[in-house]
């Protein structure tokens, strides 16, 4: 079994070092990573630059750009294979709630299930690497319990279309595990995503030559946060399992917006 590893902390994040360890010996792992700390990029692909891939010392290989980027080079063109899951993290804070949206963790393990990968995104719900030891023992049990179920791959040929033929089809997971020590992780618990306050107002500074600058404010606290949500399982010492999905439509409203649709039409006909 062969898995790509990537993250969006940067391939000399603690994070990533850790969950590399704990997988190594249960898989062949490729780590095809950022450069540098790439947060929030979500699933950017740097089209007007060219991308370089260095290897490191330690084996990683490093990319001058997104984790998107990273898992889109090794699944079209970097590897000779497909491999059988990709996987993202472990993240320096959370990935909950709107965070998913914005996240480059979940970016990188969402490129690799649009080529028809199964994917799985980590990240611990606190910043700050404490008690990582828990995280990346918890993402090697997942992954473990989870390698028998995957076809492999072994075609030296990169084809997305059979790729998705596999098995009932790809999956993505995001997972967010407390910061608490190993004894103190109540297990595993599967949530859907909560929801947060908007953000915090952006901070502004003015730079040394007197022009004035912005940063973007924190992230809003949770807002949506009982009982099922990713927050509240995490708050009472569960990891979480959130099953995401691509699709955004919003198929409720779909026979309102078809009516604003023929109402269009109507009108345009009588200018035409």
């Amino acid at each position: 079994m062969k898995i790509l590893l990537s993250n969006d902390d940067g391939f000399q994040a603690p994070g990533i070092v850790a969950l590399y360890e704990a997988l190594k010996d249960l898989a062949d792992v490729e780590v095809v990573a950022p450069e540098h700390n790439n947060s929030a990029k979500s699933n950017a692909l740097t089209l007007h630059s060219p991308l370089y891939v260095h290897r490191a010392a330690n084996g990683f290989r490093f990319v001058n750009g997104t984790p998107a980027d990273c898992v889109h080079i090794a699944l079209t063109g970097l590897l000779d294979y497909m491999p059988d899951l990709v996987v993202s993290g472990i993240n320096n804070g959370a990935n909950m709630g709107d965070d998913t949206i914005y996240s480059g963790t979940v970016g990188a393990a969402m490129e690799g299930y649009l080529f028809g990968v199964p994917a799985i995104a980590f990240s611990q719900v606190e910043k700050g690497w404490g008690h990582l030891d828990t995280a990346a023992t918890a993402a090697r049990e997942l992954v473990k319990q989870l390698l028998p179920t995957l076809p492999s791959r072994k075609s030296a040929a990169i084809d997305p279309d059979a790729a998705a033929e596999h098995g009932p089809g790809p999956w993505l997971l995001n997972v967010n595990v407390p910061n608490v020590p190993l004894a103190e992780l109540n297990g595993f618990k599967v949530a859907r995503l909560g929801r947060r306050h908007a953000a915090e107002a952006v901070i502004k500074q003015v730079s040394p030559r007197g022009e004035t600058m912005y940063w973007i404010g924190g992230a809003g606290p949770a807002r949506e946060d009982g009982e099922g949500t990713d927050f509240h399982a995490t708050a009472n010492g569960y990891a979480t399992i959130t099953p995401l999905q691509v699709d955004l439509t919003h198929h409720a409203v779909l026979p309102y917006w078809a009516s604003t649709a023929s109402q269009l039409a109507r009108t345009l006909q009588g200018l035409s």
